[in-house]
């Protein structure tokens, strides 16, 4: 008698979560443009300082914040694949008005509306009103910021839910931390492309080839991605494999109806007030460093872009150990017979303490900068294994139909920690420039006290060195401070997290 063999499950998923990864690179990537350009191009052309860029990227972070809330609720919504569309549309949108943010402070201004970027460039430069300029371009990258984030937003709810559908609990970390290391991969090449872009071609050009990768990857989800159960490149093997989970795969025992979570209900769960404080806490760590790394090898050790873009690449050639972040879990889930849950939390918990290296990172730079270089990369790495199985949490107590609204509400919070972090470091930097740094061994507002309440003109400090004076920048005590909130950030969060759900819970109302 004929025995019919086995059909060999095929392995699709995984090219969903190839695309996953692809996004979540180009979203990083257009993160990333400004925090490369502003030092050497962009604030010279406006006359920014830390305090105007810390509030550009503090905007974004609320306004990615707020996004976030809406994004879960609007790809639950729209479903996974327009969902998708539409952010990936929106934030490409965003990421090349920025290029054009110098022509619209030149047409503000002057009425010159119809000129090239490079005679833009002439015309702000010969504007003798410097606090218009200022807060000119500010107010438009701020709106070019707001677009990002608006369709940036959609990113992380429309990945998560897209995870959830192709791939059961226990793969969940896995696949999450591959599609999460595409924020590495990002960071990773941005360093490597951007500043040569900017220098051979513009900072203005940077922005729009990067933004237009955003379009080029609509194509490929328009083609590829259906639901896994409409797929014909999905065997019903891999189908079995993928919808093991039977109880999050039940809509409601009761009724049969797959009904919506609102927002009110969400926040009736200890759960989602678990996962909104740990994204609260950790979030803007990561952005922390994302967004302020160029700009303190800049300040710190002198480095323009070009300088810094190979101890960037190894920063963010570390935290690709973040893979760790998947694996880990799943080894406590398998080998140790723990629920997903408690498996994750145990996980996080080890992934908690390697920030603490960050307190090192400032005393570390005096023997060199390759030492908060490494370190960084380790926290960021930490950071990003954390990220994967925060994310997980939800898909592990939450129904399907509530995925992305949960993981909206946490990056809004996360959002608002970032809001924080990055407003509080451009003040905090710009403050211990003036205040902490000192000339000749004098404290530099005692030997210039006009400068208390005045904007330092540019290159002020590399004249005074030009001219013999032995200035000491206090800027490097700034870092220090925030580097110690980075540090702790985590076991905070870890034992909050644990302090709300103690025990894994699934909710199925």
């Amino acid at each position: 008698m004929n025995q019919e063999t086995p059909k060999k499950a095929t392995n699709f998923r995984w090219s969903i979560c190839g695309l996953l990864f692809i996004a979540t690179t180009i979203n990083y990537l257009d993160r990333q443009v400004l925090s490369l350009t502003w030092k050497d191009y962009i604030q010279p052309e406006f006359h920014w300082n830390n305090n105007d860029y810390g509030n550009i990227t503090a905007l974004f972070s609320i306004f990615y914040a707020v996004s976030m809330l809406f994004a879960g609720k609007f790809v639950d919504w729209m479903d996974t694949k327009k969902g998708f569309l539409w952010a990936i549309f929106i934030w490409s949108i965003g990421a090349v008005l920025h290029a054009f943010c110098g022509i619209a402070t030149s047409g503000i201004i002057t009425g010159n509306w119809f000129v090239g970027f490079e005679e833009s460039k002439e015309i702000i430069s010969n504007i003798n009103d410097v606090s218009l300029v200022i807060s000119t371009s500010v107010t438009l990258f701020i709106f070019a910021r707001f677009v990002l984030a608006v369709g940036e937003a959609g990113n992380f709810p429309a990945a998560i839910k897209a995870t959830a559908e192709y791939f059961p609990k226990k793969d969940r970390a896995l696949s999450t931390s591959i599609f999460n290391a595409g924020a590495t991969v990002g960071a990773l090449a941005a360093p490597l492309t951007i500043p040569f872009i900017a220098k051979a071609m513009g900072w203005e050009m940077a922005f729009i080839i990067i933004g237009g990768l955003g379009f080029v990857w609509m194509g490929l989800w328009i083609f590829y991605y259906k639901k896994p159960e409409a797929h014909p490149k999905v065997n019903a093997e891999e189908l079995a494999y993928i919808q093991q989970d039977i109880e999050d795969s039940v809509v409601n025992a009761t009724t049969g109806v797959d009904t919506k979570f609102t927002l009110k209900q969400c926040f009736k769960y200890r759960q989602t007030w678990a996962f909104i404080f740990g994204k609260f806490m950790t979030d803007g760590v990561w952005w922390f460093y994302l967004f302020w790394t160029p700009a303190y090898l800049s300040s710190v050790y002198g480095m323009d872009s070009t300088e810094s873009a190979i101890p960037l690449v190894v920063l963010y050639v570390i935290t690709l150990l973040s893979i760790i972040g998947g694996w880990l879990p799943r080894y406590f889930v398998d080998s140790k017979g723990m629920n997903p849950y408690a498996g994750r939390m145990r996980a996080m918990l080890i992934f908690a303490f390697f920030p603490l290296l960050a307190l090192l990172a400032q005393p570390g730079g005096e023997i060199s900068y390759w030492i908060p270089v490494l370190i960084i990369g380790v926290a960021g790495a930490a950071h990003q294994a954390w990220s994967a199985n925060i994310f997980s949490t939800v898909g592990d107590m939450f129904p399907k139909r509530a995925i992305a609204t949960i993981t909206g509400i946490g990056g809004m919070a996360g959002g608002i920690g970032s809001f924080i972090i990055n407003k509080s470091s451009g003040v905090l930097f710009d403050y211990s420039h003036k205040t902490w740094t000192t000339v000749d061994g004098v404290p530099f507002l005692e030997k210039f006290p006009q400068f208390v309440n005045e904007r330092l003109p540019e290159g002020f400090f590399a004249e005074l060195e030009k001219s013999g004076a032995v200035v000491v920048d206090g800027i490097d005590k700034g870092y220090m401070i925030i580097f110690s909130v980075c540090a702790v950030a985590y076991l905070i969060a870890w034992a909050v997290m644990k302090s709300l759900v103690p025990t894994y819970k699934v909710i199925k109302n």
